[in-house]
């Protein structure tokens, strides 16, 4: 199993009712333990569990865990720790739940998760050693990012089947630019950009149909909506409901507005990921997002590729980014100069959607409106 199976995986079991008996072994399972593994440990007269503990379930190299009586969690997690099987089996990890609170230890570095039950989902990033992934810190650190991108695969992929044309060639790009408009939303309306939480969300949810027959055309009327400037707006027709959107320069949604058709699973999808916090997901992975979704081979391993701001700047600065603050610093309190140099910043387009560039979408959008803040800053004066 991969990162993003393991994901979905313990967040079925996270959200499922708990039941303290099969807890331990339907742990195990998510994190990839075979149906052979899992009845050995439960067998009574050959067991392969080594707990020392009553209840305890421990498997030799890996974990020892234990669901006890309510309130009792910290006490178990230090049973656990003080169990002489925990350090004759070399156990890299310990838990104990029961039921409403969670638990857990690794055993090499000290670091600890404790969180309610329903929320140790979010934590699976910590556990994922016990299914032999070792390149744990930066994923530990980005779970949020993992699971974002396992659920846009899983958009992608019921959208290919209803626009088996989009997986061509020659509709791949504007497949991959139709999954960036999304992240971009997405992103903007849980950090304020849209300056309404869930703005894009709970507008697909009240305007669409439940059975996704006009879901097609929600989006592009939205999309249009982001296209065009407000003075522009009414002589377009642009629908009040979509409205209350900002316009969006820089390009991303300008051009064509033709949407993916959806059928009622594709949009639970979509409003699934709408759902997510995107406030702990990363921008500066989004175009390694639409690559890992926009690409069969990449799906493989969904979550693991990420490029560093640090690197991106690297790109961007020579590009375009050295001069823009050169001309700012040049230009001063000059305003005809600065009405110039902001002129030219909504030129500029940066995005290139066949190549899954959104993390330099956002990263160059975010460092143009820094010099845009300077700019108008300066203009004020």
């Amino acid at each position: 199993m991969n990162a993003v199976e393991i994901e979905e995986a313990v967040s079925q079991l996270a959200e499922a009712p708990f039941d303290p008996e099969a807890f331990p072994y339907s742990f195990l399972e998510a994190f990839g333990n075979k149906a052979t593994t899992i009845k050995r440990l439960k067998s009574d007269r050959h067991s392969t569990n080594q707990s020392d503990l009553p209840g305890g379930v421990l498997q030799r190299n890996n974990i020892h865990l234990q669901v006890c009586r309510e309130g009792e969690v910290t006490a178990t997690l230090t049973a656990l720790r003080e169990s002489p099987a925990t350090t004759r089996y070399k156990v890299k990890f310990i838990l104990a739940t029961d039921g409403q609170s969670l638990e857990a230890e690794s055993l090499g570095d000290g670091e600890m998760v404790a969180c309610n039950y329903p929320d140790f989902a979010n934590h699976f990033g910590f556990f994922l050693p016990l299914a032999g992934i070792t390149t744990v810190r930066q994923i530990r650190e980005n779970a949020f990012d993992i699971k974002a991108t396992g659920r846009l695969n899983r958009l992608y992929v019921e959208l290919l089947k209803l626009n088996p044309d989009w997986d061509k060639a020659e509709g791949r790009e504007k497949f991959n630019h139709f999954m960036a408009r999304l992240i971009f939303c997405f992103f903007a309306e849980d950090t304020n950009i849209f300056h309404s939480e869930k703005l894009f969300t709970n507008a697909i949810a009240q305007m669409s149909a439940a059975d996704a027959a006009n879901t097609d055309e929600v989006l592009s009327e939205l999309f249009r909506a982001m296209a065009t400037p407000h003075n522009q707006r009414e002589a377009a027709g642009i629908r009040n409901w979509a409205n209350v959107f900002p316009y969006v320069n820089g390009g991303l949604f300008s051009g064509s507005v033709e949407v993916a058709r959806f059928n009622k699973i594709a949009r639970s999808y979509l409003l699934h990921v709408g759902n997510l916090d995107w406030k702990k997901i990363n921008p500066d992975i989004f175009g390694s997002m639409i690559q890992a979704v926009a690409d069969e081979e990449e799906r493989g391993a969904l979550g693991m590729h990420y490029t560093s701001v640090p690197n991106i700047l690297k790109v961007l600065n020579p590009l375009f980014l050295d001069d823009l603050r050169s001309q700012l610093e040049a230009a001063g309190e000059n305003r005809r100069k600065l009405l110039n140099l902001r002129q030219r910043l909504a030129k500029i387009r940066v995005f290139d959607p066949a190549c899954g560039s959104g993390n330099f979408l956002v990263i160059a959008y975010k460092e143009m409106r820094k010099i845009e803040a300077e700019i108008k800053r300066l203009y004020s004066l």
